[in-house]
């Protein structure tokens, strides 16, 4: 079982190579069971994703997502 800190490392790597087959099992082993890293792996999604659109020179989002601030939907 990989730690949280292998985990995050692999969810960095994957964006800038492929990952072998022992390491996408592992890792998707680990993201079933983590919430922290799962999370994590979202953000980088995102940061990514926001970095593209500002480097191709894209105006960001006009609404932040409510996780973004912080706020809780108190329904």
């Amino acid at each position: 079982m990989l730690s949280c800190k292998d985990a995050t490392r692999l969810c960095s790597d994957a964006l800038e190579r492929d990952l072998s087959l022992r390491e996408r099992l592992s890792l998707r082993m680990h993201l079933a069971m983590c919430a922290g890293c799962t999370r994590f792996e979202e953000q980088l999604s995102v940061l990514r994703t926001l970095s593209r659109r500002f480097a191709g020179g894209h105006a960001p989002p006009a609404e932040e997502p409510p996780h973004a601030t912080g706020a809780k939907d108190e329904r």
